[in-house]
């Protein structure tokens, strides 16, 4: 009884299968005419079924006859593809291959993966769906980009498994698989902000739009409101805006952690928690303060942030913080590790986090990598007020410099308190 059961739900699984996916074919071909169209929802349907019913026969009787079936389907939709063309000239052959995943789907869900095939059906059919968001987007890709994606396949799935897995120089500071692996996630990450920033874009507004900047540069971000504040009267939006990016940069630096060194998110969090959520309500009162409705929406710019020779300057930068993370801690203990920290957050976020992150896993006390990464955050934050200064004006910056040292400091704060306090 149990096993007729199984059979009744594995078979119904093949039939909702072939409903889904026809339900989704039914309706982007539903202006056509009846006679036009290869397929709709009942011979979906029907695929779906026979789908399942021929693997269940094989399972009784041979394993090669689900293969038999599976050809003499392909044989069938191939000659009643060809008929549909001579009949609309329309030579689209997705509609084939949807009714050839179908029956494979069907078959899949009938030998007792169901979930699996079900899963695979929802996502058969969303692509299905989107394809004048699929179009669009495609459309809107440039030549460069098209480039910048195939050199990051190159470095991650050519380059990356090549590199030897072993430390090399003093302490055995420097792993090349690991540093490459490091710019690889990097470089990911950014990419990923640059496209959120190309296809959200400024038609969600400028704070949010420097909100998805974050995530592929905030020093980017910085840069281009800092050009459009030194020629506006008003500059609320452009700092709030800084504050944003920068905030987002702080949450960037967790999910770093999180990939590298899960085991010092507890209590590294805390105290960048504190520095993200104080940027964001200072971001906050500085754009609702004398805030002016006919102030400029500007389009905020960054480039395509994978580069090979940037790539190539960051995994130099990260094997020089990564080595002289090692010689500092040697040479000068925790405190060597905090005047790193302090410099490194002055030009890159990412290299003194990756570093710690990594060193913390070893022979470095989670305290001191989270004091350390907190320590740099501040910088870095600190730094984005002097980059803003000096494209506007220090005199004229110094009190958002100001409330940027103040939305910094409760996060030292809370990182001091849990050294002091564990």
């Amino acid at each position: 009884m149990e096993q007729d059961m199984e059979i009744v739900i594995q078979l119904f699984a093949a039939l909702a299968i072939g409903l889904l996916v026809g339900i989704e074919r039914g309706w982007s071909g539903h202006q056509e005419e009846e006679n036009d169209r290869i397929a709709g929802i009942r011979t979906f349907s029907i695929v779906g079924l026979l789908g399942g019913v021929w693997a269940q026969l094989s399972s009784i009787l041979a394993e090669w006859m689900i293969a038999t079936a599976f050809f003499s389907v392909t044989a069938l939709i191939i000659v009643a593809h060809a008929i549909s063309v001579q009949r609309s000239e329309d030579t689209g052959t997705t509609t084939v291959f949807a009714m050839l995943l179908t029956f494979s789907l069907a078959a899949w869900a009938a030998f007792g993966y169901y979930i699996l095939a079900l899963g695979t059906a929802v996502v058969a059919v969303a692509l299905l769906g989107m394809k004048p968001a699929l179009h669009k987007w495609l459309r809107g890709i440039e030549t460069e980009e098209i480039y910048a994606g195939i050199k990051l396949l190159i470095i991650s799935v050519i380059l990356l498994p090549l590199l030897p897995d072993q430390g090399y120089g003093p302490w055995e500071a420097l792993n090349p698989y690991w540093i490459w692996w490091m710019v690889v996630l990097i470089c990911g990450i950014s990419f990923l902000g640059y496209f959120a920033i190309k296809y959200a874009g400024n038609r969600l507004g400028t704070l949010l739009t420097s909100v998805t900047g974050g995530m592929a540069s905030s020093t980017a971000v910085t840069l281009s409101l800092a050009q459009f504040a030194r020629n506006s009267i008003i500059k609320n939006l452009f700092m709030a805006g800084v504050m944003f990016a920068t905030a987002i940069m702080v949450i960037r630096v967790l999910i770093v952690v999180a990939v590298i060194n899960p085991a010092i998110l507890h209590p590294l969090w805390i105290p960048l928690l504190v520095i993200s959520l104080s940027l964001l309500a200072g971001g906050t009162w500085i754009w609702r303060s004398k805030r002016n409705q006919e102030e400029p929406e500007p389009e905020i710019n960054i480039d395509n942030p994978f580069k090979l020779g940037t790539a190539l300057k960051f995994g130099l930068l990260l094997a020089v913080i990564l080595f002289l993370s090692e010689g500092m801690k040697e040479w000068f203990g925790n405190q060597g590790i905090y005047i790193l920290s302090l410099l490194s957050g002055l030009v890159n976020m990412d290299a003194i986090t990756l570093s710690l992150a990594r060193l913390a896993r070893y022979d470095l006390d989670a305290e001191v990598a989270t004091m350390g990464i907190v320590l740099a955050a501040v910088t870095n934050t600190l730094v984005k007020g002097f980059i803003f200064g000096f494209f506007v004006g220090m005199k004229q910056s110094l009190r958002f410099i100001g409330i940027l040292f103040l939305t910094a400091i409760p996060g030292l704060i809370v990182a001091l308190s849990l050294m002091m306090f564990p």
